[in-house]
C-alpha cells in the first residue's frame, strides 16, 4: 500500500472511530461530505440523512447573520467557537467546535470535530442567573486583576456594560483616584496572596454623569485547590441608607434643638419614672443639672402633695392616656416653683410602654397675674357694692332729710306734720332693710341653725304669701312636687326667701299676666328645683350679671338688684348652686340643686315633723 494511501486509511480511521461529532463539509456548498457514526448519532440522523442536509441547516435561524464566516478557509491557530445546532427533534444544544482545513474529493473542504457543550453552557447560564440574583455588585477578578464576571446589579448601578467591563482591568473599571485612594488593588492582591477575606470597607463611587454611589465592599478569595484562582469582590449599596442615616441624624438634631429651645420644662423617664433627658429649661427653673438628676426618680424633686400623684400615674403600669396635674417643683436653692406637668407615654415598635415624656410649664407669672386679676375683680365688686349701697341708701335718706326739714316748720298742719313723720319713718325702715339685706348676703346663715326642711312645704308658703299679688297681676302660679317628702338639711326662712325672690322677679318680667311653673325631682344624691315663667326673659349682655349684687333693670324704687345676689348666697350657704337659662321673649327658668337628705331612723322623721308643722304659717 502507497504511504500517502496509508495515512489517508489511518485518518479515516481515527474519523470514523472517533466518539466525538466529526464531519466533513465543503466550503464551496456547505454540503456535508463526510460524517462519522457519533456525529449520526448525536444529532439522530442516520448517516444518509446528515449528508442530505447542509451545515447551515444545523444552525438556528436566529443565528444566520454570524454564519457567513462558515466559507471562509479556517485559520492554522484558529480558536474554539461555540455554536447552537438543532437535532433532529428540534432540541437545540451548544457545541464547542474546532475548525481545521482540509482538501477532501478534490475540493477545499473543512474538518469540524465537535463536543457537546451544553451542560458548560448551562453551568454557565445558571453562574449567571446566580451572580444576576445577588442584590450586592459582584465583579469576579483574575490574578491579573482582569473582571472575569460582573453581574447585572453592578451594571445597572454603574450605567455599564458588560462588554464594556468584562476583560477590562479594574482600574479601566473603576477611576483610578479611587482606587489609589482606598488601596483597593492592594487589598485584592493580599487576598490572593493569604487566602483571607476582608470586609467592612467604604467606597464612595462616581461614575462621570452618574449620582454619587455609596458602597460597603468586601474581598473574597475563589479558591480551586489550595490555591486562590479568582477573588470576588462584593459591594453593597448602602447610599440610600446613608442618606435615611443622614436624614435621621439631622431630624434628631432638630428635634433636640426644639427641646433644647422650649420654654417648658421637658423631660424623659423610664417606665419607673427614672429621668433620661432634661432639658436646658428645666435646669434654668430647677437650678439642678441633667448630670445631677440623671437616673434618679422625677417625683424626688417635686412638692409631697405632688410627688403623690405623680408616683401614683407611674405605679399604674403603663398607662396610654396622657396624664395631668400641678405639683410644685424644689429648686436647688432651697424653694419652689408651681408647674403644670402633662404626662404622654413614650411607645415602641411593639406599641409598649417604654416610658414617659412630662413636659411642665412654670406657673409662677401665671399665678402673679391670675392674683392681680383676683385682686382687681375684688376692688371692682367693692366699687360696684359701693355705688350701688350709696344709691340705695341715699334715696330714703334723702326722703327722710326732707321731711324732717318740713318739721322744723312751725306753719305746717298736723295732718302734713303727720305725713312727714311717717316718711321720715319708711325712709329709716328702707335703709334699715337694705341694711339687713346686706348682712343676709354677706352672712345668710350658720351651720347650727339649719334642720331637716321639706321644700314642698317651704314653696307652699312662699306661693300663700304671693297669690294675692299674683291674682292682682293675673299671674298663675303651678307646682309640681313628687308625692314623697323633698328633704334637705336647711334654713326654712332662708329657703323661704329664695322662693319667695324668685317668684318676685318672676312676675315682675310679666306685666302683663303669664304663668309661673315650679317644678321638682329626685335623683342620686340630689334635689332639683326649677322655676320657669313665661316673661319678657333675659337680653344675652345681661345673661352674665345677675348673679351680680345691686345689678338690677328693674325702674327706680321698685328693686335693689340684691334678690337674685342673696338667692345665690343662701344656696351656696346649703352646699348647693342656682342657675338661670333665658333667651328674650321665651321666659326664664332658674335651677336650684341641693343636696338631699335621708332620715337616719325614725326619731329624725318625728323631729322632722314636729319642726315643719310649727314653722310658723300653716299650709
Amino acid at each position: 500500500m502507497d504511504p500517502s494511501e496509508e495515512v489517508v486509511a489511518a485518518t479515516l480511521s481515527l474519523f470514523e472511530g472517533s466518539r466525538l461529532p466529526m464531519w466533513i463539509y465543503s466550503l464551496q456548498t456547505l454540503a456535508f461530505l463526510a460524517v462519522n457514526d457519533a456525529a449520526a448519532d448525536f444529532y439522530g440522523y442516520t448517516r444518509e440523512e446528515l449528508l442530505a442536509v447542509t451545515v447551515r441547516q444545523l444552525h438556528l435561524p436566529a443565528d444566520a447573520p454570524g454564519l457567513p464566516h462558515l466559507e471562509r478557509m479556517p485559520l492554522a491557530s484558529e480558536p474554539k467557537e461555540t455554536w447552537r445546532h438543532i437535532k433532529k427533534d428540534g432540541t437545540v444544544v451548544y457545541v464547542e467546535v474546532v475548525r481545521s482545513a482540509v482538501h477532501f474529493s478534490d475540493q477545499a473542504a473543512c474538518l469540524i470535530i465537535a463536543s457537546n457543550a451544553s451542560e458548560k453552557k448551562r453551568s454557565e447560564g445558571l453562574l449567571r442567573s446566580l451572580m444576576d440574583a445577588i442584590p450586592s455588585s459582584v465583579l469576579l477578578l483574575d490574578e491579573e486583576l482582569r473582571v472575569v464576571l460582573v453581574n447585572r446589579n453592578f451594571l445597572e448601578k454603574s450605567h455599564q456594560t458588560a462588554g464594556a467591563t468584562v476583560g477590562e482591568r479594574l482600574n479601566a473599571v473603576f477611576p483610578e483616584v479611587i482606587l489609589a485612594e482606598m488601596g483597593l488593588e492592594h487589598q485584592i492582591r493580599n487576598v490572593f496572596k493569604s487566602n483571607c477575606a476582608t470586609e467592612g470597607q467604604r467606597l464612595t463611587y462616581r461614575a462621570p454623569g452618574v449620582p454619587i454611589r455609596v458602597y460597603y465592599y468586601s474581598v473574597v478569595p475563589v479558591n480551586w485547590g489550595d490555591q486562590v484562582d479568582h477573588v470576588l469582590l462584593l459591594l453593597d449599596d448602602v447610599t440610600e441608607r446613608t442618606r435615611l442615616g443622614e436624614e435621621i441624624r439631622r431630624m434628631e438634631r432638630h428635634l433636640a434643638s426644639i427641646v433644647e429651645s422650649a420654654s417648658d420644662i421637658v423631660i424623659s423617664t423610664d417606665i419607673r419614672g427614672a429621668i433620661l433627658t432634661w432639658n436646658r429649661a428645666a435646669q434654668a427653673i430647677t437650678g439642678y443639672s441633667l448630670e445631677e438628676v440623671r437616673s434618679r426618680p422625677l417625683f424626688d424633686y417635686c412638692e409631697l402633695a405632688g410627688a403623690t400623684s405623680i408616683r401614683r400615674l407611674f405605679s399604674k403600669g403603663a398607662p396610654r392616656e396622657m396624664g395631668r396635674t400641678e405639683s410644685d417643683v424644689k429648686t436647688k436653692n432651697g424653694g419652689s416653683r408651681p408647674v403644670s406637668w402633662v404626662f404622654s407615654p413614650m411607645m415602641d415598635d411593639s406599641a409598649r410602654t417604654v416610658g414617659f415624656v412630662a413636659v411642665g410649664r412654670d406657673l409662677t407669672e401665671q399665678r402673679k397675674f391670675e392674683l392681680q386679676i383676683v385682686e382687681s375683680q375684688k376692688l371692682a365688686a367693692l366699687g360696684v357694692m359701693a355705688r350701688g349701697i350709696a344709691h340705695e341708701i341715699r334715696t330714703p335718706l334723702a326722703v327722710s332729710s326732707s321731711a324732717a326739714q318740713f318739721l322744723e316748720e312751725d306753719d305746717i298742719t298736723d295732718e302734713f306734720r303727720h305725713e312727714c313723720a311717717e316718711r321720715v319713718q319708711r325712709g329709716i325702715q328702707k335703709a334699715s332693710t337694705i341694711i339687713e339685706n346686706l348682712l343676709r348676703f354677706a352672712h345668710p346663715s350658720a351651720d347650727k341653725n339649719k334642720t331637716a326642711v321639706d321644700v314642698r312645704h317651704v314653696v307652699k308658703e312662699a306661693v300663700t304669701l304671693l297669690e294675692n299679688q299674683a291674682r292682682i297681676q293675673n299671674v298663675e302660679i303651678r307646682t309640681e312636687f313628687p308625692p314623697e317628702p323633698c328633704r334637705v338639711l336647711g334654713v326654712p326662712s332662708l329657703l323661704e326667701q329664695v322662693f319667695i325672690n324668685l317668684l318676685l322677679n318672676a312676675m315682675n318680667a310679666m306685666p302683663n299676666g303669664g304663668t309661673v311653673r315650679i317644678s321638682a325631682e329626685q335623683s342620686v344624691g340630689e334635689l332639683r328645683i326649677s322655676v320657669a315663667d313665661t316673661g319678657v326673659g333675659i337680653s344675652p349682655e345681661d345673661r352674665d350679671k345677675i348673679f351680680d349684687p345691686f345689678y338690677t333693670k328693674a325702674r327706680p324704687g321698685k328693686g335693689t338688684g340684691l334678690g337674685l345676689s342673696i338667692c345665690y348666697s343662701i344656696v351656696d350657704q346649703h352646699k348647693g348652686s342656682i342657675s338661670g337659662d333665658s333667651e328674650p321673649g321665651q321666659g326664664s327658668t332658674f335651677t336650684i340643686i341641693l343636696p338631699v337628705l335621708f332620715p337616719a331612723d325614725e326619731e329624725r322623721d318625728e323631729s322632722f315633723e314636729s319642726h315643719d308643722s310649727g314653722s310658723g304659717r300653716q299650709s
